[in-house]
């Protein structure tokens, strides 16, 4: 009632968590910003499907991996697991601070 112990639906993870399972082959990771941005520089393997429109029913087959969105600093991607929950989709994990916490990290990016 009134929210109290309201569980957050949205699963964070960190850029050392995003990278191991990346190199694990362990992680699907879709990055929600917009196609210039994405052409800017992207996390490897990333496949780009920009929020503007997005569809969790668009989403590839993950083969057993766990699927984490990604976008700039976390807004779009919770915006776009709030769209995959009410789709009732699997996917509920999402790359903390985005791809610029990934680059504070001093993880890789390629393009651009």
């Amino acid at each position: 009632m009134f929210g109290f112990n309201k569980r957050d639906p949205h699963r964070e993870i960190d850029p050392a968590e995003l990278d191991a399972m990346l190199k694990d082959g362990k992680a699907l990771l879709i990055d929600v910003r917009e196609a210039g941005e994405f052409a800017t520089g992207h996390i490897s393997g990333a496949i780009n499907m920009p929020l503007s429109g997005f569809s969790p029913h668009d989403i590839p087959d993950p083969e057993g991996r766990t699927v984490v969105l990604q976008c700039a600093g976390g807004r779009r991607s919770g915006q776009a697991l709030d769209q995959c929950a009410a789709a009732r989709a699997a996917v509920d994990t999402h790359l903390a601070g985005g791809i610029g916490a990934w680059k504070d990290a001093g993880l890789p990016v390629v393009g651009g």
